[in-house]
């Protein structure tokens, strides 16, 4: 069996500018990785690959770490401690932030969320900014979206209360595309930052340092061009994403023949498997919460536990309880 940990944003929260953000706690990161240490074999995506064309076997206790979304915490705080431990790490940049320097509409809506205190005070601009685009766009009322979605889009959240789920979800995938990346411009601007592309350089790793990921020994793979719901994409846009994507990796050297995707949300579909397999594509992350099993698993769809999931103190043994809640 292979544990896959999943993370995202590995930061020093206290007394940063965005305490609120769900981020993993850099002291928790290290102790994180001293009880993986401790408890279970650390491996290479390389060794994974390997496994599941039945070229070798795993150790017991066998851990793979994976990075998504290209963030600067990734070279700042993450690469130093691996380094240290002599540990690789499979990185997932989206090249749409690497290439045009723009901020992904997932972390606009982390970043709105983590500059209020509740969700609850978002939710009248959002209904603001969606009732200005409702003639245009032919939306219903904020009250009639609201009736229609809401107990539909805030059910079965790990981590999330449900008005933070109904609020990512409906921003996320659950109206067009237009007014959806128009209203979370909106309240990016009056909640965050009017200047996105300092932002940007700020938030994300540049074509430079994903290269210095690379050389340092660390995996690079797929996680898309613009971190789409690929199974809200037809299979055509699909594609095109892909295409771009894979690109601008292989442009920059960082993509081996033996490459990875990581699905943006876990979105996945039949469809996307299948231009995957045509690809040459080895394996593929989902966010499924268990344990992989070389047996049974699909290489391309390989479940990942979320940090949350395993604990952050050094003694703690597996199976304890997490006592990190983070997003």
């Amino acid at each position: 069996m292979l544990t896959i940990v999943m993370y995202h944003y590995v930061r020093p929260l206290a007394g940063s500018r965005y305490p609120r953000l769900k981020a993993l706690e850099l002291a928790a990161f290290r102790a994180q990785l001293d009880h993986l240490e401790r408890h279970y074999r650390p491996v290479t995506m390389e060794q994974v690959i390997a496994a599941w064309r039945g070229q070798q076997t795993l150790p017991e206790q066998a851990v793979l770490l994976s990075f998504d979304d290209g963030y600067r915490d990734h070279l700042e705080h993450v690469l130093p401690e691996l380094e240290r431990r002599g540990l690789q790490g499979s990185f997932f940049p989206c090249t749409g932030t690497l290439r045009d320097g723009l901020i992904l509409d997932v972390n606009k809506i982390q970043f709105v969320l983590a500059s209020v205190a509740s969700t609850a005070e978002l939710l009248p601009a959002l209904a603001r900014a969606l009732d200005k685009r409702r003639e245009r766009h032919g939306l219903g009322t904020y009250e009639d979206i609201h009736r229609r979605v809401y107990h539909r889009l805030s059910r079965q959240g790990r981590f999330d209360d449900p008005d933070t789920l109904f609020f990512k979800r409906l921003l996320q995938r659950e109206l067009p595309f237009a007014v959806r990346h128009d209203v979370i411009d909106e309240l990016f601007a009056r909640f965050v930052s009017t200047d996105q592309r300092a932002f940007a350089e700020m938030l994300y790793l540049s074509d430079a340092e994903v290269c210095l990921l690379h050389d340092a020994g660390m995996h690079i793979g797929c996680h898309g061009d613009q971190h789409f719901w690929f199974d809200s994409l037809t299979p055509e846009q699909q594609g095109r994403d892909l295409e771009v994507s894979l690109a601008h990796l292989r442009n920059l050297g960082v993509l081996g023949d033996d490459w990875v995707m990581c699905y943006p949300y876990g979105g996945v579909d039949e469809a996307l498997l299948g231009r995957l397999r045509q690809l040459g594509c080895a394996a593929g992350l989902t966010v499924a919460s268990r344990q992989a099993d070389p047996a049974r698993d699909d290489p391309l769809l390989l479940p990942r536990l979320d940090t949350n999931d395993l604990p952050s103190q050094a003694a703690a043994c597996p199976g304890d309880p997490a006592t990190v809640q983070v997003g």
